[in-house]
């Protein structure tokens, strides 16, 4: 991605330009049934997967000396969380340090369609008492301006953790940033509205491998 003007590892993520152009659809397998709906593949699996596997290590770096509470934010952190669990189980496994991770799952409603709504609903929360002197390692598939984050981050703080971090395959740069950036990110990536790896359009598209931009043929087939 970098050589071609598309990319290169800013800050704590490697950012993707706007005029990085994606890669053709054509050089990548994905499910047929998905042919006509995309315009390009953002960023292809084994990227994201090699990505994930250098975070784990950041995170392992940062926190590997505690015992954690991953919280996974549903739908569509599901992928990106076992894949980052699995990598600092594997990189625990090897190390003098052990880290020992129970994971929990919460989910946030924002979405119709590709419209955000104004209200935030946390789905599964109800036990977050428990997370009370914890070090929690909140997942996410994606951190748009940031607003929901922050409603489920004062959410928890109310019940004092020890600690919370937050780690986001996708950090997306919207016209309207809020200045909020997750501890950890994978990429930074330009307003799109992109699906695959786990992140929907109403339910569709989750097993797709690739993160790839859904083009209006596609939006308009998978409207509710």
């Amino acid at each position: 991605m970098a050589g071609q003007g598309g990319s290169s590892a800013g800050g704590r993520g490697v950012v993707i330009s706007d005029n990085w152009p994606g890669y053709s659809l054509d050089l990548f397998t994905y499910p047929q049934h998905y042919y006509g709906d995309l315009e390009y593949v953002l960023i292809p699996h084994g990227i994201i997967v090699d990505r994930t596997e250098r975070l784990a290590k950041d995170i392992m770096q940062d926190i590997g000396d505690n015992d954690i509470v991953v919280l996974c934010v549903l739908k569509g952190g599901y992928k990106f969380c076992a894949d980052l669990v699995e990598h600092i189980k594997n990189l625990s496994r090897n190390s003098e340090r052990f880290i020992s991770m129970k994971v929990d799952f919460v989910r946030l409603k924002s979405y119709h369609n590709d419209q955000s709504m104004q209200e935030m609903q946390i789905v599964g929360g109800d036990d977050l008492s428990k997370l009370t002197g914890k070090n929690v390692l909140i997942v996410e598939d994606i951190v748009g301006t940031g607003r929901t984050m922050k409603v489920l981050l004062n959410s928890i703080e109310k019940y004092k953790p020890k600690m919370i971090k937050v780690a986001s395959l996708l950090v997306k740069r919207t016209s309207r940033p809020d200045g909020y950036r997750p501890d950890y990110y994978g990429f930074e990536i330009p307003d799109l509205f992109v699906v695959g790896y786990a992140l929907d359009y109403n339910e569709h598209f989750r097993d797709l491998n690739h993160i790839c931009v859904i083009n209006d043929h596609g939006k308009a087939k998978y409207r509710v």
